[in-house]
This record gives structure tokens, sequence and C-alpha cells, in this order.
């Protein structure tokens, strides 16, 4: 009998016994390609010797030290390797142990910032539908996916949410993309004029938008929209690129490939591949110097902030990724996995939409390509497409409630950024024998 409180308390996951590149072996000896990366986080595989080689020469130095009473040098150095690779102005980095907990740092610290320029009523976010942003109560606040919210949403504080910019379902027929990101980014002009701009501390999205929408992409034009009408109100521009940056997408920064940036990035889940647990937000010099000429003092913390070994590891992995100039072979690997996925899937009759940057990529499924009309949610086909591909040697990350929390599903790909073309064709065949399975099951 297992004593760990697993996320479902009715299945005990396969115990693994070892990673190696994309590949992930139990203790039965099955093996398993990670198309996912877990959850989009294993950017460079697994046992990567480069990086256990960091860690265990910080594990030799020292593994942990209070960052209320020391710096180290790994948390020095992966602070000044993001900030002259980050977009102009960003050139501060506040580092912290994961995705949500970048997320709560950033919206405090939007808050603190304002506090400081003598602002004390800006204290509401504004998030689309359908983000995930962290299941902490601040991110779970600002994210929109409804389902998730739901059962905490009498603790959460007060976000406001507009509409996500999601072509393949919002789009009207005839209507130039141009003209889309330009009436979908006007949400947010007419939210801020609903609410008071200064009473709005800022804007909270990500770029390309992962598990709840399956890398749904921006339409052009709609970002330089979304920047132009923050500036023009005075409120910040928070980028959520946990799950999207970092190489993922074929840019590090993943705002990049939309000619913005934002005045908060938050970043976790390529920054240490996995191989420790870290994250970090990276802040424009306005922010920072406003707290350090006012109070002088980040009102947050937690232990584990700049943990030594976690910025060691994150190092190593950006190092490698620089190195090796993977972010290059994302967009190169990326666009033969989406032309893979178009030659298996784009005739299939449930299949409606293969989307993404790099080596983000998701399927939406649907029971008419014609009415785009979904699967009944109990059918539960996200469940049993894992089911059916854990079963054949494959991770992906299918997802249900897709349009509303409820309705709809989704596959999530995401392969290191080392994956091979006879990876991405094993890749293709395992999903197609999966979804196969799942749909003619039950």
């Amino acid at each position: 009998m297992s004593h760990v409180f697993h996320r479902h308390t009715r299945a005990i996951p396969p115990v693994v016994a070892r990673g190696e590149g994309a590949y992930i072996t139990d203790r039965n000896g099955k093996q398993y390609l990670d198309a996912s990366g877990g959850a989009a986080v294993s950017c460079l595989g697994h046992n990567h010797p480069d990086v256990l080689q960091a860690i265990k020469n910080q594990l030799d130095a020292i593994p942990f030290a209070h960052t209320g009473f020391f710096t180290s040098d790994p948390l020095e150095e992966l602070a000044t390797h993001l900030s002259e690779r980050a977009p102009v102005d960003l050139g501060k980095v506040y580092v912290v142990s994961g995705g949500s907990e970048a997320m709560e740092a950033a919206l405090k610290m939007g808050r603190q910032y304002f506090l400081e320029l003598g602002q004390p009523s800006r204290q509401i976010y504004i998030g689309r539908r359908q983000s995930y942003h962290g299941n902490t109560l601040g991110a779970l606040a600002t994210g929109g996916n409804l389902w998730r919210r739901r059962p905490y949403a009498p603790l959460l504080i007060e976000s406001h949410h507009i509409a996500p910019c999601y072509a393949y379902r919002d789009r009207q027929p005839g209507e130039p993309e141009q003209a889309y990101s330009y009436r979908v980014a006007e949400e947010l002009e007419e939210k801020i004029l609903e609410l008071g701009a200064q009473n709005v501390i800022g804007f909270v999205a990500e770029p390309v938008v992962g598990a709840t929408l399956g890398a749904v992409p921006p339409t052009p034009g709609y970002f330089q929209r979304i920047r132009e009408i923050c500036d023009r109100h005075g409120i910040l521009l928070i980028l959520d690129e946990v799950m999207c940056g970092m190489g993922r997408t074929g840019s590090l920064f993943a705002c990049e490939q939309d000619g913005i940036t934002g005045d908060l990035i938050t970043i976790a889940k390529g920054l240490g591949g996995g191989y420790q647990p870290v994250g970090a937000v990276v802040v424009d010099q306005k922010i920072y110097q406003a707290i350090h000429d006012g109070t002088g003092f980040f009102q947050h913390g937690h232990t584990y902030l700049g943990h030594a070994t976690a910025c060691a590891a994150a190092l190593a992995v950006q190092q490698v990724i620089e190195r090796d100039n993977l972010v290059k072979r994302v967009r190169e690997m990326g666009a033969i996995l989406e032309q893979s996925l178009v030659t298996r899937f784009a005739d299939h009759p449930h299949v409606g939409d293969i989307r993404g940057r790099g080596l983000f990529i998701g399927l939406e499924f649907v029971k008419d390509r014609t009415s785009k009309s979904t699967f009944d949610p109990e059918f539960e086909l996200h469940r049993r497409l894992k089911e059916a591909a854990m079963d054949n040697g494959l991770i992906c990350y299918p997802m249900g409630g897709t349009i509303d929390g409820k309705r709809g599903s989704h596959v999530l790909l995401a392969p290191p950024y080392t994956v091979s073309q006879d990876q991405i064709g094993e890749l293709v065949n395992k999903l197609a024998i999966a979804l196969d399975i799942a749909l003619n099951t039950g």
C-alpha cells in the first residue's frame, strides 16, 4: 500500500526507474518515449551528463544557503546569464522554485511597484479566459480556467478576464487575421475603461497558451496591440512564459517572435529542464528601481529562494542550450514535427486543428470537423488517450475542457530539444495508434 497522496487517489502510476535522453523506463522495464517532457519540462531529455555534473559539483561545495544571509555564485551567474539574453530593460532576475511561485512573485511585484509610486488604488489584475498561470491562490485567481478555479472561488482575489486569442474557435468566417487580432485585443481596452485604469495593476497572458488551450499562438499583431493598450493606460504587462519560454517555441523568450516584451516575464519549466525545481521572474529595471528607491525591500520570499543547487542546474541547462545551438534546433525539428503531424492527421475526421510554435504543438479533437462540435465531456477522450498512449509506450499531455473548462479536448506535445527525426516518427505513429484506441473503446 502506498502512503503517498497521489494526484489521483484511485490510481497509482507506474514506478519510474531511470531515464536516458528522450526515454523513461519504469521499474518493470517498460520504455516510454517522453513526447511532452512531462508537462513541457524536460527540454534536454533525461540524465544529461553536463547538468548532472554541475549538480554534483554544487553539492560538493554547498547545496543550500539561505538568501537572507548569503548570495551564491550559481545564483549570481544564472541571473547574469538570463539578464544578458532577456529583452531590453529586463535587467534583474528573481529566482524561485517553480512556475506558480514565479507568478505569485510577479503579481506581488506589480502591486508593490504601484505602492512605491504612490498609486495604492491599483489592485486588480486582468487575465484571459482559458488561461493557466499556476495553482497557488494568486496565480489561480489570475488564470481563467473555470474547472481549476471553481472549488476555490471563495478564496480567490478579485480578477477579471477577457477572451483569449483563439482563432480556431473565435475568428469569424472571412475575417482577416489582423482584424481579428485587433478585435480581440480591444476587449482589454474595454475592460480597462470599465474598471478604471487607476484601479488596474496589469494584464497577464501566456504568449503561447499551453496546458488549457493546447499550444495556441496569437494571431499577427495581437500582442503589439496589447502592448500599446497597456502602455497607454500605464498598466503592466506580465507575460507567463513558464511553459512556452526558454527556447520551447523557437526563441529563448517566446515573446520575441511577437516583437514585444513584458514588464515582468515568468519562466520555469525549460529553465531547469526538470533537473531541479526552479523558476524565475525577469524584471524590468523600472520596477526594480522603484522598489530600490522606495522601501528597498521586496515584501515577499520563500525559504528556497535562489537555491544554490537549483541555480547550478538551471545555469548548466541554459549553457547547454546555448552551446549546442538548441533554440535553432527547436525551430528545425519543430517544423519536421508539425509537418509530420499534418501529414498523418490533417484528414483525420476527429482532428480539428494542429497548431503551435517550435517544439510546442497541440492537436484539438472534435466530434465533427465541419461544425467543430466536441465529444461529450463524459466520454473523457483526454483520459482515454493518456491511458492508451501510456499502454503504447508514449508520454503525451492530453487535457479536457479546452473551450470552457468543460467542453473540448486536445493533446499537447513538447518533446526534448534534442529529439531526433526517427523519434518524431515514433511519436507520430504511437500517437495515431493511441488516438484510434481512445476513440474506439468504451
